[in-house]
């Protein structure tokens, strides 16, 4: 599965600021900061709102998140068992 673009869709819960881009910096309001909807690669809670997303989905479709292993999921309905590993 390729994710290298998840990091750019994911969504944020929390409310993140940042200054405004130096190519982008509006000469009228220059003490004005931009609002993210959506989370970047740089931001440390990229990683938290991808894996939030995932997990959703994936709890959504009857898998279960391991209490003791939080990458972990496992799905087992009707005879049919099947693990899902992020790593």
């Amino acid at each position: 599965m390729d994710v290298n673009n998840a990091f750019l869709h994911g969504n944020i819960i929390d409310d993140i600021y940042m200054s405004q881009p130096q190519a982008f910096v509006n000469s009228h309001f220059l003490d004005y900061v931009c609002k993210l909807h959506k989370a970047l690669y740089d931001l440390k809670q990229a990683p938290r709102a991808w894996y939030n997303a995932l997990k959703d989905f994936l709890v959504t479709y009857g898998f279960i998140n391991s209490i003791f292993d939080t990458p972990l999921f496992v799905y087992n309905r009707d005879g049919v068992v099947a693990t899902f590993l992020l790593m």
